[in-house]
């Protein structure tokens, strides 16, 4: 049986654990049709078709939110907590920007500006949740690592259809 404290706790992680999702499922209502603006670019090598897009970052936001949900959970106190927050927040917020500037205004240089910072503001997030929990920290390295090859993929588009 739930007693009231464990329901908050339960709920509480709900809610870290989503948030990552609906920020992810927000911005690519707003960043248009990717999949014909994505269709469209020169790309470079090795571009994954479209469809994998969404199954990674389905699975990359759940890792995030469950990082997120830990940090919260075994940080040694709230300052701890907070300030390794305003990082994932800061990422998540780029991570947010990033695919409204290249689908939907095709900005390619300032996507790759957006990108630089996201993978900058990631690895201090890494870092930091990793001093918090290791598991925290290492569930956020997928993440990174998908960051860095779309950085890759990112730089070849820009270059590309310059």
């Amino acid at each position: 049986m739930f007693s009231a404290v464990n329901l908050k706790k339960v709920v509480t992680n709900i809610i870290l654990i989503v948030i990552p999702g609906i920020v992810g499922f927000l911005s690519s209502r707003l960043a248009g049709n990717s999949e014909i603006v994505y269709n469209s670019f020169n790309k470079p090598p090795l571009s994954p078709p479209p469809i994998v897009f969404p199954i990674v970052w389905g699975v990359l936001y759940l890792l995030m939110g469950i990082a997120l949900a830990i940090a919260y959970r075994k940080a040694e106190n709230r300052e701890v907590f907070v300030d390794s927050a305003v990082y994932f927040f800061a990422q998540l917020f780029l991570n947010f920007l990033w695919p409204i500037i290249f689908f939907r205004y095709q900005a390619l240089f300032y996507s790759v500006i957006v990108e630089i910072a996201l993978w900058i503001f990631t690895g201090i997030t890494v870092a930091k949740f990793y001093r918090i929990d290791h598991k925290a920290g290492l569930l956020l390295i997928p993440y990174w690592l998908w960051l860095t090859f779309a950085l890759y993929l990112n730089i070849g588009v820009w270059i590309l259809n310059r």
